[in-house]
């Protein structure tokens, strides 16, 4: 399921870099992810990136878009080639 980030987030900027997909952009007031982009570093890393990096503890998953390691892997694929 891909991943969302909850009011605590301090805007500390740890998060975008790590990014494979570049799902995480600055929001209206914290940062956001876009769910269309992450595969919770499925393809590219064993770990969600950004919440290895997170100091808030912040990066939750997105219960609106539940979606299994295949099909996070396909997500990946095709933002990849």
């Amino acid at each position: 399921m891909a991943l969302m980030i909850i009011d605590t987030c301090t805007a500390c900027d740890a998060c975008p870099s790590v990014c494979p997909n570049e799902a995480i952009a600055v929001g209206a007031a914290l940062y956001v992810i876009d769910p269309l982009k992450c595969t919770e570093c499925v393809g590219a890393k064993d770990e969600p990136q950004c919440k290895l990096v997170c100091p808030a503890d912040c990066i939750v998953p997105n219960p609106e878009f539940a979606e299994s390691p295949e099909q996070l892997q396909e997500k990946y694929q095709a933002l990849h080639g």
